[in-house]
């Protein structure tokens, strides 16, 4: 089990409290998480290092919400969000949480303005959407400008290289201004120059904006950046740096 939490939990903005998540493979069951606990303060960025398979993306889809865990719970803002109704756990994944994925996860018969506009097509209904829309594209466009995409609302996922399609992706978790923003190996699917760019961006967003974000990766120069570094290895978290 990991090393028990001493801080007063009203200090921190999300925390996995002695998480455990398990899964059967064949006749035989894997322990991925065997007891985790992470606290998070708002404004902080903090980097999970692991290897693949270690368990990393799993504790961030449980904190995410995407996930649930066989033992422990995750708190939010002081509260308990395994002991909320499924309908308000929904409405915190969608409008309080971000996510960033490795694949991009882009809709490719929509351009980048739609596709930016798509967690807040999730927030509405279809009327409200509609009766949004220009407050809504404008938004978006202006959250696509911060992320040197100005030059591209118009283009389809397939016209963009892969660091565009990543600010794309960035730019659509962050419309709904999160409090938390999850980042899943935002730089795993990118060569070297492209992911110090979009580290470059993750990197303001916490600077400028005092974005909270949780980031997975199995790229230790990548880990290094944020405030605090942990490692998640043999089902068990440690911190290794704190800046």
């Amino acid at each position: 089990m990991s090393k028990p939490l001493t801080t007063q939990s009203g200090e921190w903005l999300i925390r996995a409290s002695n998480v455990a998540r398990r899964f059967k493979m064949g006749d035989s069951q894997v322990d991925v998480l065997g007891g985790v606990d992470l606290a998070v303060r708002e404004g902080e960025f903090v980097a999970i290092e692991g290897r693949s398979g270690s368990g990393k993306s799993t504790l961030l889809h449980i904190m995410g919400l995407l996930d649930k865990a066989d033992a422990g719970e995750v708190l939010f803002e002081g509260n308990s969000l395994y002991k909320l109704p499924a309908g308000q756990r929904a409405k915190i994944r969608n409008q309080s949480f971000g996510f960033v994925f490795q694949f991009y996860h882009l809709l490719p018969e929509l351009n980048v303005l739609e596709n930016t506009q798509l967690a807040s097509m999730v927030k509405f209904s279809w009327l409200g959407f509609k009766s949004h829309k220009k407050e809504l594209n404008e938004r978006a466009a202006d959250i696509l400008g911060t992320l040197g995409m100005a030059h591209r609302l118009k283009h389809r996922p397939n016209q963009l290289s892969g660091g565009e399609r990543q600010r794309v992706a960035i730019a659509r978790a962050l419309m709904n201004s999160p409090r938390v923003l999850f980042a899943d190996e935002p730089t795993g699917n990118l060569d070297y120059a492209t992911s110090q760019e979009i580290m470059t961006v993750l990197n303001a967003l916490h600077r400028d904006r005092k974005q909270t974000i949780i980031m997975v990766t199995h790229d230790r120069t990548i880990a290094s950046q944020a405030d605090r570094t942990m490692v998640l290895e043999r089902g068990l978290i440690r911190e290794t740096s704190s800046k």
